[in-house]
């Protein structure tokens, strides 16, 4: 038996297959992915300063452009996935391309020849990376960066297919709760890469640290593939998705001049595979020309179907193109949250600089401090779906608590939070190393805790756990069945933009603060730098993004926070009589 679902999608219906059953499998795969990729990502900048002698502003822009490129493949990995792979096989050939760039970071640690630690023992003064050498260091960024650009948006929208249950009233919930529990799972694998893997990093060496993701991606392969008979596969669209937009979007600007009478839905084109009949929304209108039949004799093939898809497309597809356009608006305002995230790269520099002891005996590795922002999402996530939702939705009437936009707003306000309190906290580092005469010295330890780090991690951890999962629900809510991977994409992209952002950021205050042979603000010593003055500018560019946010927010109608993703099925009535008004 085969049931329809969204615009184009089939979905296998067996009551042997999908369900809670298959989350230990893809959980445990998303894990063991995201230990590894974590756990050597958070140290590179200490590695390449290290072993390819890049300074603190190059690495970090380096590690951005890397960010962008994972990110913005997601988009490509999602469409992929639910055009032509289908995103089972979209997370286990890219958990295999992780893998493989896993590897060839390994071999590097492994063998004296890739990095330019071996110079230093004959030369006083080393000329940097060979250009064969920063090509195999970028091969490891090409492939875990192709890696991530198919599990990201396609494994937590794998895992949502297994829940899917139509007809049931219950299943908007638990789809909500899947994704905070999601979320939650995640966040304690990232905990366990930026602890565990960063002190196996410290204590035994890179050969051992970047040794134990590659045995951990071979897991994240195995437990996935083990639990292949149990999973729903969702089977992929007939049609090219994006080729199919853009055939829209054509469509539509051909016909701008056209204003004709609709005097039934007869005169819209449908999908062939389609049973029920959609009618066009009202807004966007100017792109209902697009599915409009002008002539009949000309635009349809004897079999029904359009006779030129550049001219003529199905009223689902205009439907899946207008539902991309509604959520630009609101994917843009999260882009400036992710570029406050990405600071970690100067963050480890500040507190290597800095106690780091917990207690006498014990002291947390420098990279290892973002795990207060994992430990605060995780807490955050957990307290608001077991304690604040059932309070909350008392009161407000919904049953998540707070609408998505709600959350989003929350989080955006606390990222620039946030930033605020980590340019102050910068301010007084850079104080006192000065007043204790380690102007000079990068490397001497201030006598001051880093545990003053742990309040701006936990609001940024927080900011993320209340935006992003805001944000996957709102995206996850307005867009058809057949996009779903595009809707977890989306988000992906998010952070590419904001990596790019970031590292142009990054790359334009060095370039403008060291003009004249001053220091950078971004300098490698971060003691004579201005680290402060860069956390300040995230932060008031931050506050005016929130401003765009409630900007934004005015041309959503507030009932579309819990809106269906289904399109509207049209009745007689309205099929009676329709003008298409100019737009």
């Amino acid at each position: 038996m085969k049931l329809k679902m969204g615009t184009e999608t089939e979905v296998e219906v067996n009551k042997r297959k999908g369900g809670l059953r298959t989350m230990p499998f893809i959980i445990l795969n998303e894990s063991f992915e995201r230990i590894a990729s974590y756990g050597s990502q958070t140290n590179l900048i200490i590695y390449l300063m290290t072993y390819y002698s890049m300074s603190a502003a190059n690495g970090t822009s380096i590690i951005g452009i890397w960010g962008a490129l994972s990110g913005g493949l997601a988009i490509v990995g999602a469409i992929i996935a639910d055009s032509y792979w289908g995103r089972f096989n979209a997370v286990v050939y890219g958990t295999i391309f992780t893998f493989i760039g896993m590897v060839i970071l390994w071999l590097t640690s492994m063998i004296p020849q890739l990095t330019t630690l071996a110079c230093s023992h004959f030369q006083y003064v080393c000329n940097g990376p060979t250009a064969f050498q920063l090509a195999v260091l970028f091969t490891y960024f090409a492939f875990t960066s192709v890696g991530a650009g198919f599990v990201r948006p396609c494994s937590i929208m794998f895992g949502a297919d297994q829940l899917e249950q139509k007809g049931n009233p219950e299943n908007k919930k638990i789809i909500e709760s899947y994704f905070n529990w999601y979320y939650a799972s995640t966040g304690v694998a990232t905990m366990i890469a930026v602890t565990v893997i960063i002190y196996i990093q410290d204590r035994f060496g890179w050969q051992i640290g970047f040794g134990v993701p590659v045995i951990l991606m071979v897991l994240s392969v195995s437990t996935f593939l083990i639990g292949s008979p149990l999973y729903i596969k969702v089977k992929t669209d007939k049609e090219n998705l994006l080729l199919g937009l853009f055939q829209a979007g054509v469509a539509a600007f051909r016909k701008r001049k056209i204003r004709l009478p609709l005097t039934g839905c007869d005169d819209y084109y449908h999908s062939p595979y389609e049973t029920e009949v959609l009618s066009p929304s009202k807004d966007f209108r100017c792109l209902n020309r697009a599915c409009m039949i002008e002539d009949p004799q000309r635009d349809l093939n004897p079999d029904g179907s359009a006779s030129n898809p550049w001219n003529l497309c199905s009223v689902e597809r205009v439907e899946s193109l207008k539902a991309l356009i509604r959520i630009l608006p609101m994917w843009s305002t999260g882009i400036m949250m992710f570029v406050d995230m990405n600071v970690f790269a100067f963050s480890v520099l500040q507190t290597k600089t800095m106690d780091r002891h917990i207690f006498p005996h014990f002291e947390v590795p420098a990279a290892s401090f973002s795990v207060f922002l994992i430990i605060a999402l995780t807490i955050w996530i957990t307290f608001y779906d077991r304690v604040l939702v059932p309070l909350l939705s008392k009161y407000t009437g919904r049953s998540r608590g707070l609408s998505p936009v709600t959350r989003m707003r929350i989080g955006l306000a606390v990222s620039c939070m946030s930033m605020a309190l980590s340019a102050i906290t910068e301010s007084i580092r850079r104080k006192r190393a000065i007043a204790e005469g380690h102007e000079d010295d990068p490397h001497a330890l201030v006598n001051m805790s880093a545990m003053w780090f742990v309040p701006q991690y936990a609001l940024l951890g927080v900011a993320e756990a209340t935006h992003g999962v805001g944000q996957i629900e709102f995206f996850y809510t307005l867009l058809p069945k057949s996009m779903a991977s595009i809707a977890s994409a989306i988000c992906t992209v998010g952070t590419a933009v904001s990596s790019l952002i970031g590292s142009f950021l990054v790359s334009s205050e060095d370039w403008l603060t060291s003009r004249g042979g001053k220091t950078s603000w971004l300098a490698s010593n971060i003691n004579k730098g201005h680290l402060d003055y860069h956390f300040w500018i995230l932060a008031f560019m931050s506050f005016l993004n929130l401003l765009y946010f409630l900007v934004v927010c005015r041309f959503y109608e507030t009932e579309n926070d819990e809106m269906s993703r289904s399109p509207h099925v049209a009745d007689e009535e309205e099929c009676d009589y329709r003008l298409l008004h100019e737009s």
